[in-house]
């Protein structure tokens, strides 16, 4: 699991006295292909932060299968209150193409709870951001 402080851009129009700085602390479980493209957007975001930080947000991306499920869950389990968890891609969401197979978790949401879904296959790496943008903006952070 890879862990990234991430600063959320500013929106367009907005002041640099007006704005925030909205930090998340977002904790990656790349079980498959969409893990690239949260890499990607992480990547590209990505900068040093002190200890503390606004929001932890586990961001499970790809396939879980039953044998990964408890890792899943240990993971979502260990991550530091207030937490929440961002579904990435069709197979996290729903199981995706591999929902028939008997291995494959119905979804993320069977494990944990899920405060927000980012479809696709694969969803872009502009995609992440707007979910952490939903998620900051369901919680009542200021963005």
């Amino acid at each position: 699991m890879v862990a990234v402080d991430l600063p959320l851009p500013r929106r367009p129009g907005e002041t640099e006295a007006a704005a925030v700085p909205a930090w998340v602390r977002v904790f990656d479980a790349g079980l498959a292909c969409c893990a690239v493209e949260v890499s990607a957007a992480l990547r590209r975001s990505a900068v040093q932060l002190p200890g503390n930080a606004a929001v932890n947000v586990l961001v499970v991306a790809g396939t879980v299968t039953d044998k990964l499920a408890p890792m899943v869950l240990a993971a979502y389990r260990d991550l530091p209150a207030p937490r929440r968890v961002l579904s990435f891609g069709a197979c996290s969401n729903s199981g995706g193409p591999y929902w028939d197979s008997y291995c494959v978790t119905k979804g993320a949401d069977q494990l944990i709870p899920v405060d927000v879904y980012v479809p696709g296959c694969p969803p872009r790496p502009e995609a992440l951001v707007h979910g952490l943008r939903l998620l900051l903006s369901a919680t009542g952070d200021r963005l």
